[in-house]
Parts: structure tokens; sequence; C-alpha cells
């Protein structure tokens, strides 16, 4: 989360949110002496309604800079100022920066917005997709189709190396690396079962297959690793080169790319599978 420059003060904050503020209030009845003594005492950390409002406000204030700045470079590119994301949201400048402390800060925040909305969308197609394969085309086609309608947003929010040294893009490679793991180590489970139809092994190695079962997931798990980073890498040279005639479209691109990605480890364990059963036969 970008650190974020003080605003108003407490008091001044609870002014704003007090209409009566500032009015002369009558003086209440001091209670009898014996109910004093039993009053419990004051719980000095019980929450403020007025501070949670100003909080709550504040939060909404901070999202709505957010999406204003987002439509913003949406609009007008990578390279928008702060004087342009302040005027697109009728404010200053300087009541920007009460809600990030510069530039970057308010990048990481787009960003953080920006990577829930894909992660999102990547699990709910790999929730219903039919199968493994399916699944990881239907990622690679999301993926894409996200940052082609807006590669001024994307631009914007990958630009700086720093944003994914413990920023919200290199959290989010590291979630969608689990996801794009979970079709790949099905594929390469099922693939497992049904080469699992062979002799019998003696009693007291029924362990063999489960560890090869293990060896095949984090062949998957390191396989997504290396998958995430070249969808990532595709998808930017198809974004700097989609205009030129000999170049994909988005479809025969996802196509490509997802064939490429599946041939690995799983295309890999099934000709393994075959040339064992060769030599087997022989």
């Amino acid at each position: 989360m970008s650190p974020v420059t003080p605003g108003p003060s407490k008091a001044t904050a609870l002014t704003l949110l007090n209409s009566e503020a500032g009015r002369a209030r009558p003086a209440l009845p001091t209670p009898p002496s014996s109910q004093r003594a039993h009053r419990p005492p004051e719980d000095a950390f019980a929450t403020d309604g007025r501070s949670t409002r100003w909080a709550d406000h504040r939060e909404a204030r901070r999202a709505e800079l957010v999406r204003i700045a987002r439509k913003t470079v949406h609009h007008k590119g990578p390279d928008v100022s702060m004087e342009e994301i302040a005027a697109a949201a009728g404010t200053s400048k300087s009541i920007v920066y009460r809600y990030f402390a510069d530039k970057t800060g308010l990048q990481i925040a787009v960003a953080e917005a920006v990577v829930l909305q894909i992660q999102g969308a990547l699990e709910g197609v790999l929730r219903i997709a039919p199968t493994p394969r399916e699944g990881l085309r239907a990622m690679v086609a999301v993926y894409l189709e996200m940052i082609e309608s807006s590669p001024n947003v994307y631009a914007f929010v990958t630009r700086n190396g720093s944003v994914e040294s413990g920023g919200p893009l290199g959290h989010f490679l590291d979630s969608v690396t689990a996801l794009v793991a979970a079709p790949f180590a099905r594929g390469l489970t099922e693939e497992h079962a049904d080469g699992g139809r062979r002799a019998r092994r003696p009693e007291g190695s029924p362990d063999e297959d489960d560890t090869a079962l293990k060896a095949r997931v984090a062949l998957a798990e390191s396989w997504a690793a290396g998958a995430v980073g070249f969808v990532r890498g595709s998808g930017e040279w198809w974004l700097a080169h989609r205009d030129e005639p000999a170049s994909p479209d988005r479809e025969e691109l996802t196509a490509q790319v997802a064939a490429w990605l599946w041939a690995g480890p799983v295309g890999l364990l099934a000709r393994d599978r075959n040339r064992t059963a060769s030599e087997e036969s022989r």
C-alpha cells in the first residue's frame, strides 16, 4: 500500500463533520455522588463514530481518485501528469497529494485495482472451464483481451520495475502462477491416472505412484512460473506489434500461446509414457 500523506487533524475533521460544533451547549446536571461512584470508567480506546465516518469518507475519496486516474490514463496515455489527473478530478494537485505521497503512490494504487480485476477474471474463467486445457486457453484469452482493452493503463502500472518488488504487481504474478499451475497439475494428474494402467508393483512399494505424482505436480508449478512470464512477454510484444501486417490477431495469438504452453509438461509426460511403453514392448 502506498504511503499516505496525513490529512486534516482529527479536531479539524470532527469539526467539519459535526454540524453543531462551536455552539454553546447547556451544562448537564451533575449526578449524585452515589451514581458517580459506581460509573464505569470511560473506554479510552472506544471508536469515535465521527472518526469512522471520516475514515470511510477518506477511503471513498481515495478510491474515486484512483478511478479517475485510471480513466485519465486510459484516454491520455501512461505519461499523464498529476496536474492532468487533478484537473480531471475537479481538484488541485495538492489535494491529490493528501491521498498519495507521489505519482508512484498513485501508480501503485491503480495497479492494485487493475490486478484485482484481472485476477478475478482469471479465476472466473478457470472455475467454469470444462477441461484443464480449455481453462488454460481461457486464461490466456482473458489476459490478452484485458491488456488490449487499455494498453495505456497496462503500461502505466507495469512500466516501473520497482512496482514489481513487493508491490501489487509482484503479488499478482505470484498468485497468477498458482492459478496457471492448476490446469497443468490437473492435466498431469489425469495423464498420470491414464498412464497408471500398468503392471502392479509388489506389495511394500505403494508410495512410488504418489511420489511420481508429487514430482509431476512440482513440475507443473515450475512450468507455470515460466508460463506466466511467457504469456506476459508474448502479450507485451503483441501490444507493440499488433498493428503490423504480419502480426497475429488476438484470437490467433491466444490459440498459439495456449498450444505452446500445453505442449510443455503435459505433452512431455505423454511422450515419456509412450516411449516407456515402446521400450517395454520390445
